[in-house]
Protein backbone atom coordinates (compact mmCIF):
# COMPACT_ATOMS: atom_id res chain seq x y z
CA UNK A 1 0.00 0.00 0.00
CA UNK A 2 1.32 3.43 -0.93
CA UNK A 3 0.38 6.00 1.72
CA UNK A 4 -1.09 9.33 0.60
CA UNK A 5 0.08 12.50 2.35
CA UNK A 6 -2.56 15.22 1.97
CA UNK A 7 -1.09 18.70 1.54
CA UNK A 8 -2.63 22.09 2.19
CA UNK A 9 -0.84 25.34 1.32
CA UNK A 10 -0.37 27.54 4.38
CA UNK A 11 -1.95 31.01 4.47
CA UNK A 12 0.16 33.38 2.36
CA UNK A 13 2.17 30.60 0.73
CA UNK A 14 3.09 30.79 -2.94
CA UNK A 15 0.99 28.03 -4.54
CA UNK A 16 3.25 27.99 -7.62
CA UNK A 17 6.14 26.47 -5.63
CA UNK A 18 6.21 22.76 -6.54
CA UNK A 19 4.99 20.17 -4.06
CA UNK A 20 7.50 17.69 -2.64
CA UNK A 21 8.70 15.41 -5.42
CA UNK A 22 10.90 12.39 -5.99
CA UNK A 23 13.60 13.47 -8.43
CA UNK A 24 14.50 9.95 -9.60
CA UNK A 25 12.56 6.69 -9.88
CA UNK A 26 14.55 5.08 -7.05
CA UNK A 27 14.62 8.05 -4.66
CA UNK A 28 13.65 7.31 -1.06
CA UNK A 29 13.29 10.99 -0.22
CA UNK A 30 11.13 13.61 -1.88
CA UNK A 31 12.72 17.05 -2.18
CA UNK A 32 10.90 19.80 -0.32
CA UNK A 33 11.30 23.49 -1.17
CA UNK A 34 11.57 26.83 0.56
CA UNK A 35 8.35 28.83 0.33
CA UNK A 36 9.43 32.15 1.78
CA UNK A 37 7.27 34.95 3.12
CA UNK A 38 6.47 37.77 0.70
CA UNK A 39 9.00 39.96 2.57
CA UNK A 40 11.83 37.46 1.93
CA UNK A 41 10.99 36.24 -1.60
CA UNK A 42 13.02 38.83 -3.48
CA UNK A 43 16.18 38.69 -1.34
CA UNK A 44 16.07 35.21 0.19
CA UNK A 45 17.29 34.29 3.67
CA UNK A 46 21.04 34.56 4.22
CA UNK A 47 22.68 32.10 6.57
CA UNK A 48 26.13 33.18 7.71
CA UNK A 49 28.61 30.49 8.79
CA UNK A 50 27.33 28.97 12.04
CA UNK A 51 23.88 30.55 11.68
CA UNK A 52 20.64 28.59 11.69
CA UNK A 53 17.10 29.46 10.64
CA UNK A 54 13.67 27.91 10.37
CA UNK A 55 12.91 27.93 6.65
CA UNK A 56 9.19 27.78 5.81
CA UNK A 57 7.88 25.33 3.23
CA UNK A 58 4.43 26.91 2.98
CA UNK A 59 2.87 23.49 3.55
CA UNK A 60 0.69 21.76 6.12
CA UNK A 61 0.33 18.00 5.88
CA UNK A 62 -1.92 15.18 6.94
CA UNK A 63 0.22 12.08 7.31
CA UNK A 64 -1.65 8.77 7.50
CA UNK A 65 -1.91 7.15 10.91
CA UNK A 66 0.89 4.64 11.41
CA UNK A 67 3.42 6.77 9.49
CA UNK A 68 5.77 9.66 10.17
CA UNK A 69 7.48 12.06 7.84
CA UNK A 70 11.25 12.33 8.39
CA UNK A 71 13.03 15.54 7.36
CA UNK A 72 16.61 14.90 6.25
CA UNK A 73 19.44 16.94 4.72
CA UNK A 74 20.14 16.97 1.00
CA UNK A 75 23.63 15.53 0.49
CA UNK A 76 24.52 17.96 -2.32
CA UNK A 77 23.79 21.00 -0.15
CA UNK A 78 25.80 19.51 2.69
CA UNK A 79 28.83 18.74 0.51
CA UNK A 80 28.86 21.81 -1.72
CA UNK A 81 27.64 24.52 0.66
CA UNK A 82 27.88 23.13 4.19
CA UNK A 83 24.09 23.33 4.71
CA UNK A 84 22.45 20.66 6.79
CA UNK A 85 19.36 20.15 8.91
CA UNK A 86 19.43 20.36 12.67
CA UNK A 87 17.40 17.83 14.63
CA UNK A 88 18.12 15.27 11.93
CA UNK A 89 16.13 13.38 11.12
CA UNK A 90 13.33 15.69 12.10
CA UNK A 91 10.04 13.92 12.71
CA UNK A 92 6.63 15.18 11.68
CA UNK A 93 4.03 13.13 13.52
CA UNK A 94 0.77 11.97 11.94
CA UNK A 95 -1.29 14.11 14.33
CA UNK A 96 0.54 17.41 13.57
CA UNK A 97 -1.36 19.80 11.29
CA UNK A 98 0.68 23.01 11.61
CA UNK A 99 3.08 24.64 9.18
CA UNK A 100 6.07 22.54 8.17
CA UNK A 101 9.44 24.24 8.45
CA UNK A 102 13.00 23.01 8.03
CA UNK A 103 15.73 24.02 10.49
CA UNK A 104 18.84 24.65 8.41
CA UNK A 105 22.34 25.45 9.68
CA UNK A 106 25.30 26.69 7.68
CA UNK A 107 28.35 24.66 8.70
CA UNK A 108 30.33 25.98 5.75
CA UNK A 109 32.89 28.78 5.50
CA UNK A 110 30.83 31.20 3.37
CA UNK A 111 27.38 32.80 3.72
CA UNK A 112 24.63 30.91 1.86
CA UNK A 113 21.39 32.47 0.69
CA UNK A 114 18.25 30.33 0.59
CA UNK A 115 16.14 31.52 -2.32
CA UNK A 116 12.38 31.19 -2.69
CA UNK A 117 11.66 27.81 -4.30
CA UNK A 118 15.07 26.25 -3.53
CA UNK A 119 15.13 22.55 -2.69
CA UNK A 120 16.22 22.65 0.97
CA UNK A 121 15.71 19.14 2.37
CA UNK A 122 14.23 15.77 1.62
CA UNK A 123 11.32 14.07 3.31
CA UNK A 124 10.90 10.34 3.80
CA UNK A 125 7.58 8.74 4.69
CA UNK A 126 8.25 5.91 7.15
CA UNK A 127 6.13 3.46 9.14
CA UNK A 128 5.94 3.95 12.90
CA UNK A 129 5.74 1.29 15.58
CA UNK A 130 4.84 2.46 19.06
CA UNK A 131 6.34 0.34 21.83
CA UNK A 132 5.20 -0.35 25.35
CA UNK A 133 7.62 0.70 28.08
CA UNK A 134 7.82 -1.35 31.24
CA UNK A 135 10.02 -1.26 34.32
CA UNK A 136 12.08 -4.45 34.68
CA UNK A 137 13.90 -5.96 37.64
CA UNK A 138 16.90 -6.77 35.41
CA UNK A 139 18.06 -6.76 31.79
CA UNK A 140 19.40 -9.72 29.82
CA UNK A 141 23.16 -9.99 29.38
CA UNK A 142 24.81 -9.41 25.98
CA UNK A 143 28.37 -9.65 24.69
CA UNK A 144 28.59 -5.85 24.51
CA UNK A 145 26.97 -5.23 27.87
CA UNK A 146 27.18 -1.59 28.97
CA UNK A 147 30.15 -0.61 26.77
CA UNK A 148 29.25 2.69 25.14
CA UNK A 149 30.42 5.01 22.39
CA UNK A 150 33.16 3.56 20.21
CA UNK A 151 33.21 0.26 22.05
CA UNK A 152 32.52 -1.91 18.99
CA UNK A 153 35.88 -1.11 17.39
CA UNK A 154 37.11 0.72 14.31
CA UNK A 155 36.86 -1.96 11.58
Amino acid sequence: MTPTVSILFDVGADTTVPLPSYETAGAAGADIRANLSTDDRATGICLNPGARALIPTGLRMEIPEGFELQVRPRSGLALKQGLTCLNTPGTIDCDYRGPVGVILINLGQEPVTIQHGDRIAQIVVAPVTQARFAVADELTETQRGSSGFGSTGTD
